[in-house]
């Protein structure tokens, strides 16, 4: 049960003044100001500070802290005499390379504390301003401190043997009236009152990081009145995108596959301020609970450099103990990244997420089992960076899409070295790389903008979304987008002015969709099924030059046309999209789709001769080549689990029996033609994948076993491309086996 503060009979008369002042205060405001609808700011120059931040310090500390405290001035006297100190928060948010700090004490499963002397009672309040002396510490050195707020009474007797956290008798005794602030509506009235208390001590704040909605602090406009009395403040929601908000947050996610890409996990577009929060410590409470956990560096350092690839601000939650120091493990993680993230600074620093709404190389899955993010300079859009997380397997070369950019040089920015590379078809190819970094080679790219992009084109489309036209997809802004209004079929039509070679077309979906299915009801927007036509008219279309396939994944996806006499007179370009990867339960998603920017290129860049992979065969790698299962994309319910018989100790499990199931591999062969695919898996009993490559028919691979722990094989044979090819191991309408791998030869 909560202890009474000190029941000092002048210091209680002062604080029911204090209380009776800070309410006629609001009172007075709140006749002054008038209420304006709710609606959301996607840009506000409150942001400004949020937007040129890489990311914050969560922190959850409180009551319930290891050892728990019931008796709040004890809990208050431990904290002082362990010595806290707010420059020790600080300190090691610098070493992370945050710039503002979330403080999580007001929290519901930690005994509703509040580090600061507040006039209003109802649960523990501290006579030292901890918060305060947060704020004030923070200021001179440009960051911001930003204050936690929970609307939920639910936990109010956790971890107590009798009596709740929350005392409803003295706020009532304070209100006038009985409030039971147990109950929603009744803790949304007593944190209500928390909030303007907040807002009219601490100016120099940064913002609320609110914990999900209250119906009680809607009803009485609580968002509105704080952009209107602190216009500095930002607001941020946990899991809900609710429009008052300037930034929607996503709480420690987990399954995507590499670990470390958490953004597949998030559901809402840029230029929308999105956070995504996780724990340092993989395992363990969100507070201290008295263990000292370990950190995965590679998931930790993998989450900041893909959140910053995806222009994700990351809040990284690490666990304070009682003094507010973290546990040693955490510690000697902070100094670690302090010279880590020193060394490549200016590659996650004033940049944005490349490959998605701001342009830039393309991210992703690369050769070899590659996998990472690309970022571009705000200020100079020819200035990129590749963040490769993991390396590619068994080669110094790494190969990925150019996006249309002409590109003038490459060096390693952590040694400077110059990396020799080469264009064709699409690619960018760096060879060189002598050793990769555990964590993150960084690649720093110089361009001369893109070229063979046509310019001059009209799109049109035969279904759009008011206000959202298809001018907006070939406009060149990526604040603007195209909207199907949920329309399938639907064509996006090209007028190219005049007859031209097209060579592909080049997409970006807007990424307000999920890059794998967590459930029936959350699955990708994205285009599915397509096919192409051409026309000398616009009126005579004939029949399709390509229908293909494409994956349900972030970033730009390039169509790449056949090389046919119409498409090389060509005036008009239609893309017809037949399908999108939402199922009907998906009501949100759909038949949506949206695009940003879609364009239509003439040629690809090329520059220097092919480059030689490792082997020298001047193609891609020496035949055979094998791929790990584990190391595709893996979408919808896909995904990699331990398998001791299998190869590399890993399998992709639950691909199939439905068409959000699936995996992708990228795959360099030295020369055209049809390839022996050999498949291995596990299975009890009989099964099939359908395999397709490069959109193609597919072909059916049978496996029949006795097992799911012991790998059997089979082969079919495949055309593929010279070059890179792309393999969709799939089962639309059934289970298929576990994938071990396949070799192509």
């Amino acid at each position: 049960m909560v202890n009474a503060l000190p029941d000092d009979r002048v210091r209680r008369r002062r604080r029911l003044k204090a209380s009776a002042a800070v309410a006629a205060a609001v009172a007075l405001v709140l006749n002054m100001i008038m209420i304006s609808p709710a609606h959301a700011d996607l840009q506000n120059p409150r942001q400004d500070f949020l937007r040129g931040s890489v990311g914050g310090l969560f922190l959850h500390w409180g009551e319930r802290t290891a050892p728990q405290h019931t008796d709040c001035a004890q809990w208050e006297a431990d904290v002082t005499d362990g010595g806290w100190t707010p420059d020790y928060w600080l300190d090691e948010a610098q070493k992370l390379h945050t710039q503002y700090i979330v403080l999580a004490t007001f929290h519901s499963r930690l005994g509703y504390a509040r580090p600061w002397p507040s006039a209003i009672p109802g649960s523990c309040s501290t006579q030292r301003d901890f918060l305060g002396e947060l704020v004030d510490a923070a200021k001179p050195r440009g960051m911001k401190v930003i204050l936690y707020m929970t609307d939920d009474p639910q936990w109010n007797t956790q971890g107590l043997t009798s009596g709740s956290w929350l005392d409803s008798a003295a706020y009532s005794a304070y209100k006038g009236h009985d409030v039971d602030i147990t109950t929603r509506d009744g803790f949304g009235e007593f944190s209500y009152d928390n909030f303007f208390e907040v807002m009219n001590r601490y100016p120099d704040l940064g913002g609320f990081w609110i914990d999900n909605d209250n119906a009680y602090w809607e009803k009485n406009h609580l968002y509105e009145q704080i952009h209107q009395l602190r216009p500095n403040y930002t607001l941020s929601n946990n899991n809900e995108d609710t429009p008052e908000m300037d930034m929607i947050s996503n709480e420690q996610k987990t399954g995507m596959t590499p670990s470390y890409d958490y953004p597949q996990a998030v559901y809402t577009a840029q230029p929308r301020l999105t956070e995504a929060d996780f724990k340092l410590p993989t395992t363990g409470n969100w507070w201290y609970d008295g263990v000292d956990p370990s950190v995965d560096y590679r998931v930790s350092l993998g989450r900041l450099v893909t959140n910053v690839g995806s222009s994700i601000k990351a809040l990284m939650d690490e666990q304070a103990m009682v003094n507010g120091r973290f546990p040693s493990k955490q510690e000697a993680f902070n100094d670690f990244a302090d010279e880590y993230l020193d060394q490549i600074w200016e590659s996650l620093h004033g940049v944005e997420g490349g490959g998605y709404m701001y342009g830039g190389l393309e991210p992703g899955g690369w050769n070899n089992g590659a996998h990472g993010v690309t970022t571009i300079s705000r200020t100079d859009p020819n200035l990129h960076y590749v963040h490769v997380v993991t390396p590619p397997t068994g080669t110094t070369t790494l190969k990925l899409g150019d996006n249309g950019y002409k590109i003038k040089s490459v060096t390693n920015l952590r040694t400077g070295a110059k990396l020799k590379f080469s264009q064709s078809d699409g690619t960018l190819a760096i060879t060189g790389i002598s050793e990769w970094d555990p964590y993150d080679t960084v690649l720093k790219v110089t361009s001369k903008g893109r070229d063979k992009t046509l310019s001059g084109v009209t799109v049109t489309a035969t279904a759009s979304a008011g206000g959202h036209d298809a001018a907006a997809a070939g406009d060149g802004d990526y604040l603007t987008y195209w909207d199907n209004d949920k329309t399938l079929p639907v064509s996006l039509d090209f007028d190219l002015g005049k007859a031209k070679k097209v060579k592909y077309i080049g997409l970006n979906q807007r990424e307000d969709s999920v890059s794998y299915a967590r459930s029936a009801t959350e699955q990708s927007a994205r285009i599915r099924d397509y096919q192409v036509y051409v026309s000398k008219d616009g009126v005579d279309w004939g029949t399709p030059v390509m229908a293909g396939t494409l994956p349900s994944q972030r970033g730009v996806e390039v169509i790449k046309l056949p090389d046919t006499t119409a498409v090389d007179k060509a005036a008009h370009v239609r893309l017809e999209v037949l399908n999108t990867y939402a199922a009907a339960t998906d009501t949100t998603r759909y038949k949506r789709l949206r695009i940003d920017e879609a364009w239509i290129g003439d040629g690809f860049v090329r520059h220097g001769k092919p480059i030689k992979d490792d082997d020298g065969d001047g193609g891609g790698a020496t035949l055979p080549v094998s791929i790990e299962g584990e190391s595709g994309v893996l979408s919808g319910s896909a995904r990699a689990d331990t398998c001791a018989a299998c190869s590399g100790g890993a399998k992709v499990r639950f691909i199939g029996n439905n068409t959000s199931n699936y995996a992708t591999y990228n795959v360099n062969v030295p020369a055209a033609g049809d390839r022996q695919l050999t498949i291995a898996g596990t299975v009890s009993g009989t099964r099939s994948f359908s395999v397709s490559v490069n959109g193609g028919p597919a072909v059916t691979a049978t496996l029949t076993g006795t097992s799911f722990d012991s790998p059997i094989t089979t082969t079919v044979t495949v055309p593929m491309n010279a070059g890179f090819n792309t393999l969709k191991f799939f089962n639309d309408t059934a289970n298929a086996p576990d994938l071990d791998g396949f070799t192509v030869s």
